[in-house]
């Protein structure tokens, strides 16, 4: 087919009109052509006619610019014209309605003319099937502005929303959309026979690969149209996901089912475009409905990732990181460790996953979502264990992640306890303030007995914080023997001693309970005092040194 642009002339001698025309196979082709068919049949050619004619008298040229199907395409409307039959297919008959658009072949230059039978066969035809509306869309991204004046793309798009917005359950027999009867029972017929063999059910997602052989800028207009019409989400979301996972590259680690399969019904070929991959992000970030579940954040952080790559707008991040704090307690460990690509010297981007924390807990404060906190909190703590080794990271910014969730929002301290632990051994050159300044953020009130234990034998932790978590340690126990002294009297008067010996095994394990509680207790004083007299041996030391240094000053 000739391109678009290419520029038809016709000339007038002898009262005969000439079609000098280029072909694909010839250098130059002469065609005679009767002046009353094209007349008759073609509103613009008469008026170029008429208007050349008034000014020339003589010999004239006539002039057909940006021409639909060029050479190829015009031969078709001068076979319309002398009565030879048009073969009309979902290949050619959008050409041939943008032909006679251009040529102005309408009724009021001959009834039945080429552009009512173009439409004539859109509308019953084209119209009607999915495969035929796929490959009409695909003639269109050439001629995408001519496509919208006929309105043909809002066409297309309309039919094809309405058939994915259909439950395939419900299609009405006979079924034709995929080119074989089937039977009310289900089965294929043949001839109108049935043959017994059933048809295999179609799955919700049967349009996925269809549509991702658009171009984003007909994507977006067919996504936007079938929401309009009151698709599912998911199903949107579904249709969204795969075609990124088709043409962001990489994007395919960040889902949860692989995009490789085809399940294309369609036969048309498709072209391989570079694709702006920044401009699809953008635009698919503005066309995700707000859906949530595991996969759809972990999609959500893959377009993150990527995004931050690529270098989108402000906006688009600000939009993604907002969804994925709405619903960042079904983020995994792995989605939230994040690469840091920008000139900063940490390998992963703290300040990011900063944001979505505040995201997620302006959230919870509105009362828009329900979220569970305590899952978050683990999450986050899980976060800074494993970023903890990055030899880089200042301690400004874990202590800045640690404040991110208020205190209530953690039963235990254990978890950051443990981040702070690894964070210490990776860093063995902090300062002494630093330590004590990060170990502020952790509650000794909330640490379970065996981290109570572990911290009293570790070196690496400031030794005001170590006595600090054994002084709450020995007051807990305080409180608990004394609550179960309590408690043992309490029973005692009010059972008397006839009920003694039934419950003899009881009160024996209690004792026994009892007496390895006051052993641990003992062993804590011990080691507090060990620990009391070390912090006495380093301010006697500290004080030699102050006076040594002034005595050589």
């Amino acid at each position: 087919m000739a391109p678009a642009g290419k520029a038809l002339g016709f000339y007038n001698k002898a009262n005969d009109w000439f079609c000098n025309a280029v072909p694909p196979s010839q250098e130059f082709c002469y065609c005679v052509l009767l002046q009353f068919p094209l007349l008759s049949r073609s509103g613009k050619i008469e008026k170029l006619i008429k208007e050349t004619q008034n000014i020339d008298e003589g010999t004239f040229f006539i002039t057909l610019e940006e021409i639909p199907g060029g050479t190829e395409g015009f031969l078709v409307a001068v076979k319309f014209c002398y009565g030879v039959h048009v073969e009309l297919s979902p290949k050619n008959v959008v050409m041939v309605y943008f032909l006679a658009d251009y040529l102005e072949m309408i009724d009021v230059y001959g009834d039945d003319n080429l552009f009512s039978k173009a439409e004539r066969y859109f509308h019953k035809n084209v119209l009607k099937n999915w495969k035929d509306c796929m490959v009409a869309l695909e003639t269109c991204e050439t001629f995408v502005k001519r496509a919208d004046d006929l309105q043909i793309i809002c066409k297309c798009l309309n039919a094809m929303s309405a058939m994915v917005c259909t439950d395939s359950s419900l299609f009405g027999w006979p079924m034709m959309m995929y080119g074989r009867l089937q039977s009310p029972g289900g089965s294929i017929l043949w001839n109108g026979i049935d043959t017994g063999a059933r048809i295999q059910s179609v799955e919700s997602d049967w349009w996925f690969d269809d549509a991702s052989r658009l171009g984003v800028g007909l994507f977006e207009r067919f996504i936007k149209t079938s929401e309009a019409k009151g698709i599912q989400p998911e199903k949107l979301t579904g249709a969204i996901m795969y075609y990124c996972g088709k043409f962001l590259h990489g994007l395919g680690r960040w889902q949860d089912w692989p995009v490789t399969k085809t399940k294309s019904i369609s036969n048309y070929n498709t072209k391989s475009d570079k694709i702006d991959q920044r401009l699809l992000l953008e635009t698919i970030v503005q066309l995700l409905p707000q859906t949530k579940g595991k996969s759809v954040c972990r999609f959500l952080l893959g377009l993150l990732c990527f995004g931050l790559i690529l270098g989108v707008n402000d906006k688009c991040q600000e939009s993604l990181e907002r969804r994925i704090g709405m619903q960042l307690n079904l983020a995994t460990l792995d989605g939230l460790m994040i690469p840091s690509y920008s000139d900063s010297d940490t390998l992963y981007n703290t300040d990011c996953v900063e944001r979505i924390i505040s995201y997620f807990l302006t959230c919870e404060e509105t009362g828009s979502i329900t979220i569970l906190s305590r899952d978050v909190t683990k999450l986050v703590d899980s976060y800074m264990a494993e970023i903890a080794p990055d030899v880089n990271l200042k301690p400004e910014k874990l202590y800045s992640l640690a404040q991110a969730l208020p205190e209530v929002s953690r039963s235990l301290s254990d978890g950051l306890y443990r981040a702070l632990d690894i964070y210490f051994e990776a860093h063995p050159w902090l300062h002494e303030k630093e330590k004590e300044q990060l170990c502020h953020v952790i509650d000794c009130n909330k640490l379970s007995v065996d981290a109570c234990a572990h911290v009293s034998q570790n070196k690496r932790l400031p030794l005001r914080f170590v006595l600090q978590v054994l002084f709450f340690e020995q007051i807990h126990m305080k409180t608990a023997l004394t609550d179960y002294l309590n408690m043992l009297n309490t029973e005692n008067t009010t059972t008397g001693s006839m009920t003694i010996v039934p419950h003899g095994s009881t009160m024996a394990n209690r004792i026994d309970g009892l007496v390895s509680l006051v052993r641990e207790n003992e062993e804590l004083i011990v080691e507090l005092e060990r620990l009391t007299a070390r912090v006495r041996e380093l301010e006697e030391e500290l004080g030699k040194m102050r006076q040594e240094i002034k005595r050589m000053s």
